[in-house]
């Protein structure tokens, strides 16, 4: 007997880093001892502040139910109130924000809320990989936009608009971008509000890494009438260092966030109590956590220049966020070619950019989340086998 998997899962692969990591797996258990600085999840712990309200919260008897699908209300109004010390953006955090299981989560539920078949969506080459998944998913057709190093990795809007938009209900954009780094500034997200508005089609803002290595954080909701046309995700992730406490959120106006709920309700029954009552704590830290952290990823960017210097990479050193993006040498087929030989050779992994769509594959990306140590490491393990 053979069951056959949806239709909508057919073109769907797993993650290249999901398969990678079984890989590399197979070659720790033989003995290889490889350093993965392929992924970004943050190896420093949240403020301790942050784990003493989770532990004291989770030791009460009446914190263990089932929560608000809309989340606490401590939570949002925390949100609310970071959107407007961080961003200048007023957020109505009764009607205006939802908290989410973390954001990657939120991608699938914005995609399954407002698209199906015959449905077109932009999404970025290179670009976060969840961003096609999730579009496949829902049944839509993904139309990937090409971004290039000469603009700077923003959007080319004046190419859009020479493209057919007619069945294009949505697009996906992500500053500070992931992997390149790239920023945005009000005036670029003016003019997506703008193309958004002009061509009736929604943009959804994926703002993860706004705090990392970057002095001015920007939201796509500090323009003049953006809740008309956008959504926003963010997340305390990378900023807060609790990727794996999944927690996110989502920002929109009321009427977004009612019908996005429809679908979000029925996957899940409410984040745990002590989580929101944490990351609201999270939230409400001063600008010295975000400056004490990236004082500690400047330090390791500089590592990872070093390692960039000997796989001789071009780099671009404005680039912000968790990771460093760069080009590889003429003499390497792709990237894929580079990342296997130092994987190989070195017993290093670093992330070949092909993965994020087919104009990153003549780049790699490195993570800022190893240690000074194992960076140094990661150095002379190149040095000594390349």
């Amino acid at each position: 007997m053979e069951i056959q998997v949806a239709r909508r899962l057919q073109h769907t692969e797993e993650y290249y880093f999901s398969k990678k990591l079984r890989e590399i797996d197979e070659m720790n258990k033989a003995g290889a001892q490889v350093i993965n600085l392929g992924i970004g999840s943050p190896d420093l712990p949240p403020h301790p502040e942050v784990i003493k309200v989770l532990c004291e919260q989770a030791e009460l008897s009446n914190t263990h139910g089932y929560q608000s699908y809309k989340g606490a209300p401590a939570l949002r109004q925390a949100i609310a109130e970071w959107y407007e010390r961080y961003y200048s953006v007023t957020l109505n955090p009764n009607t205006e924000i939802l908290p989410l299981i973390g954001s990657k989560e939120g991608i699938v539920h914005i995609c399954m809320t407002y698209l199906e078949e015959g449905d077109e969506v932009l999404i970025p080459n290179p670009g976060y990989p969840a961003y096609m998944s999730a579009v496949k998913v829902s049944g839509a057709t993904p139309v990937p936009y090409t971004l290039s190093p000469e603009n700077h990795w923003l959007v080319d809007f004046e190419a859009l608009e020479a493209q057919d938009l007619s069945r294009v209900k949505m697009m996906w954009l992500n500053y500070p971008h992931m992997p390149t780094g790239a920023l945005a500034n009000k005036e670029f997200f003016e003019k997506a509000i703008a193309f958004g508005r002009k061509h009736n089609i929604l943009i959804c803002h994926d703002n993860p890494y706004s705090f990392i290595l970057n002095e001015h954080p920007e939201s796509i909701l500090s323009v003049e009438g953006a809740k008309e046309v956008a959504i926003e995700l963010n997340s305390l992730s990378k900023s807060s260092n609790m990727a794996g406490w999944r927690v996110g959120m989502l920002a929109a106006s009321e009427q977004r966030i009612n019908e996005i709920l429809r679908f979000k309700s029925n996957m899940d029954s409410g984040m745990f109590l002590p989580l929101q009552l944490a990351a609201a704590k999270a939230l409400s830290l001063d600008k010295s956590w975000y400056s004490q952290l990236n004082k500690e990823y400047a330090a390791r960017r500089e590592k990872v220049y070093a390692i960039m210097d000997i796989l001789q990479c071009d780099y671009d050193t404005n680039q912000v966020g968790l990771f460093v993006w760069a080009r590889i040498p003429n003499n390497y087929k792709d990237a894929y070619q580079l990342s296997d030989k130092v994987l190989y050779e070195a017993k290093v992994f670093i992330t070949p950019g092909g993965i994020f769509g087919s104009a990153g594959e003549q780049f790699i990306r490195i993570s800022l989340c190893a240690n000074k140590e194992t960076l140094d490491k990661a150095l002379e393990r190149i040095k000594a086998n390349l």
